[in-house]
């Protein structure tokens, strides 16, 4: 007998409610089994649509939910009791669950009824996404809070997915991704085990109900085996550590989404292989198979998929799950000597690294540190020098570059969709006509409320749900938060990382054609590194800093989250010679030329300005044309080149002959 396939689902959201509602709908005609909902950065950080930061990226990397108007419509005519939804959102999951579940009882649906999982794994928060908004210890509160409530309330529900994604994507190892989520559920139960909130009795439902969200590179044997490790050492934990006797309550659920920014700009038609090599590595071993599956799109380098792309991949997964023999095997991979090994090995050193940071005072002790921030971006730049230096190859990219028109990208205008230009003024229209509709002084009673029970060890779930039905806004709950956690700003950990110090000759002349050009001019050369709006993808930004750095540049990085307003007071006060704007969100549109302006209003019209991230071929003509001084996107994968080039932009803005 066949086992039963995985739940499959595209990762999706966009523009609004509407529109969103209308894609899932038809994805789900198409026979995905499950939705994944993409929010966009402003929800994801606890801002409405009509806040400061919230400028240019509305409705772009995800949709925009601010209250429960809009979760009204997102899932309008899905019936949530029957429905498996994932929700990507973890500083903020506690609103989002909140508005989720009043949306469902208004269906009808009892809260029993609900099945899906909240990311809320705050932890990689600071040390890949971003998207964190309180203090690391304020945010483990708030998920301890939400995982003793649905384990009591919504038994269905997974409240925590411990979330190794983003940590591949910031550079860590298979080693350091099993150590680091590893890590992070030991600090999330211990707490919610000292919460008291559970009774030891219902402990082991704690445990159970703990799913892990996973990130699956190219290298898929050792993607299998750094699976199979995940759910050796899971079970070692829970059983040890935590007393679970019940065999299923021990289980290593998890689901996968296969490597997105591994994705490439050049030859984008080879991702197609790489995607699926990449979900083969994570289905392949019956014991070690994820229990849901999404898969980026073929182009997702480029922009954001169209409705057929999110098809492909789609299909991509039912060919193999129906058409080939997969699930009608054992695990394929028992008693192999090959595989057994390299298990072992993973285990030995992911082991060996969890002690290293209990040993610290556990995972929250590790992020304030800055520990294990300076072990990823460090683990990041040895990858990115080897890829330079040709020793990992890249097919498209560093290898094999020579290549035919591609049909799927002779309209690279075409080739992607294009997020709703009007969704930033449609979702603050929407705002003000919420806000004019409710009951004014019930949603601040409701907020002085929440505020109150923050300050004390009450658990805050009730207060949210009665702040979601009095009418709040998720930037107003957040803000009333705020007022009692505070702020906080996480360690970027470009200052502890060793780059690519002895890279060779090439980076040794960018050294001295800096270090002339500095001589030139009578100074150090001062690059910027600015992240403005909410897109909290710091990668790029922190290994251009660690590569200028090792350039010779005087680097100035402040890390995330930063108004352009702010960003050229820094580029003042310091006397850059060079502003270098990261963007990976779509908003570069509205805040390039925002950055320009106001550098012309402050006197340094004459500092040159580069830009880097996911920016389409006819963006980047755009900005040069209205004086940006050079665009980089995914395919200028040699940063030493690109250390160049922004050397050669200094000396011709400070008319310095380079020869």
């Amino acid at each position: 007998m066949s086992d039963r396939p995985w739940v499959m689902r595209t990762y999706a959201g966009h523009s609004s409610a509407a529109e969103s509602n209308a894609l899932y709908r038809k994805n789900l005609a198409k026979g995905q089994t499950g939705l994944s909902v993409a929010f966009d950065l402003p929800t994801q950080t606890g801002y409405d649509p009509d806040h400061v930061l919230a400028r240019g990226e509305v409705g772009k990397v995800g949709v925009p939910i601010p209250h429960l108007g809009a979760m009204r419509r997102l899932f309008q005519d899905i019936p949530l009791s029957e429905m498996n939804t994932s929700m990507t959102i973890n500083a903020t999951a506690m609103w989002l669950l909140a508005m989720y579940q009043v949306a469902a009882e208004e269906q009808g649906a009892e809260p029993e009824q609900l099945a899906g999982t909240t990311q809320n794994d705050i932890i990689k928060e600071y040390l890949s996404r971003g998207t964190y908004v309180f203090p690391p210890e304020a945010s483990l509160r708030l998920t301890t809070d939400m995982i003793a409530y649905t384990v009591n309330n919504i038994p269905k529900w997974n409240p925590l997915n411990i979330c190794s994604y983003h940590l591949q994507e910031a550079g860590a190892t298979p080693t350091q991704e099993l150590a680091y989520a590893l890590s992070t559920a030991i600090a999330v139960l211990d707490a919610v085990k000292d919460s008291g909130q559970v009774d030891e009795a219902d402990f082991e439902k704690v445990v159970g109900r703990i799913s892990f969200f996973v990130n699956a590179g190219v290298r898929f044997v050792e993607e299998t085996c750094k699976m199979r490790a995940f759910g050796q050492m899971w079970e070692q934990i829970t059983r040890e550590r935590y007393g679970v006797q019940d065999p299923k309550m021990r289980r290593f659920r998890y689901g996968v989404q296969v490597n997105s920014l591994g994705l490439t700009e050049a030859q984008p038609e080879n991702n197609v292989q790489r995607i699926v090599l990449e979900m083969l590595g994570v289905t392949l071993s019956k014991s070690a198979r994820a229990r849901a599956v999404q898969l980026p799109a073929w182009n997702e380098a480029l922009g954001l998929p169209r409705p057929w792309d999110q098809q492909w991949s789609l299909r991509l997964q039912q060919v193999l799950a129906f058409e080939s023999d997969l699930l009608e095997y054992e695990d394929i991979f028992d008693g192999s000597h090959v595989i057994e090994a390299k298990v072992a090995e993973l285990i030995e050193g992911a082991q060996a690294e969890i002690d290293r940071v209990q040993a610290m005072g556990g995972a929250v002790a590790a992020v304030e540190s800055g520990y294990m921030k300076s072990e990823l971006v460090a683990s990041h730049a040895e990858r990115r020098a080897r890829i330079e230096a040709g020793d990992i190859k890249v097919v498209g990219v560093n290898s094999y570059t020579e290549t035919e028109p591609s049909p799927l990208t002779a309209d690279l205008d075409g080739a992607i969709m294009v997020a709703d230009p009007e969704a930033e003024a449609k979702a603050k229209a929407d705002l003000e006509q919420w806000r004019s509709q409710r009951d004014q002084g019930a949603v601040d009673e409701a907020l002085e409320e929440l505020q109150k029970l923050a300050k004390t060890e009450t658990n805050l779930m009730e207060a949210t749900l009665a702040a979601v039905r009095a009418g709040a806004t998720v930037g107003e709950w957040s803000g009333a938060l705020r007022e009692v956690f505070g702020e906080y700003r996480a360690p970027t950990g470009v200052s502890g990382a060793v780059g690519a110090a002895e890279a060779g000759g090439e980076l040794r002349a960018v050294r001295e054609k800096v270090q002339g050009i500095g001589e030139s001019m009578g100074t150090r050369l001062r690059l910027l590194v600015g992240k403005p709006g909410l897109d909290g993808h710091s990668n790029g930004a922190e290994q251009i800093a660690v590569r200028a750095r090792d350039a010779g540049f005087e680097v100035v990085y402040q890390g995330i989250r930063l108004t352009p307003e702010q960003i050229v007071a820094a580029a003042v006060a310091e006397d850059v010679h060079c502003v270098g704007l990261s963007i990976l969100s779509g908003s570069h549109m509205e805040l390039v030329p925002d950055v320009q302006r106001r550098m012309a209003d402050a006197g340094a019209a004459d500092v040159p300005i580069i830009v880097g991230g996911i920016i389409p071929d006819s963006d980047a003509k755009r900005l040069e044309q209205q004086g940006i001084a050079a665009v980089f996107t995914p395919k200028d994968f040699g940063m030493t080149d690109i250390m160049g080039r922004i050397a050669d932009e200094i000396a011709r803005a400070n008319g310095v002959d380079v020869g």
